[in-house]
């Protein structure tokens, strides 16, 4: 029986760099996460700025889209890649900054956090 995850997967509407998906499969393995789990990309209301990103490892829900970036089964709500469309996810791991940063050309103004913004 096919499942979602073994159905070709559609052009990634975001990029994640190679320091994101190092990470990101650090973070699976450190955390056990299931393999039918899915990095999951979207956006919520709230935050500084009126939206706040998510990113996180999630089982599949209805209405998602998948797609696969350097092996990461990533899904994302489709109603959501409006506001996402051409973001690039990044892991900065510096002196003064730890973390995921979100480069989003969709955003019109975003919050000193980083994680907040709006459209």
């Amino acid at each position: 029986m096919d499942t979602v995850l073994d159905k070709p997967a559609v052009q990634a509407p975001i990029a994640l760099t190679d320091g994101a998906v190092a990470q990101l499969k650090l973070i699976r393995e450190q955390e056990n996460i299931p393999s039918e789990y899915c990095l999951r990309v979207g956006v919520k209301g709230g935050g500084c700025s009126g939206f706040s990103y998510v990113l996180g490892f999630d089982q599949l829900q209805d209405n998602d889209e998948i797609f696969e970036i350097n092996g990461l089964k990533v899904a994302m709500n489709k109603a959501h890649a409006i506001y996402l469309l051409g973001m690039e996810v990044d892991f900065v791991n510096g002196l003064q900054n730890r973390g995921f940063t979100f480069n989003n050309p969709n955003a019109t103004s975003t919050c000193g956090c980083g994680t907040s913004f709006s459209a």
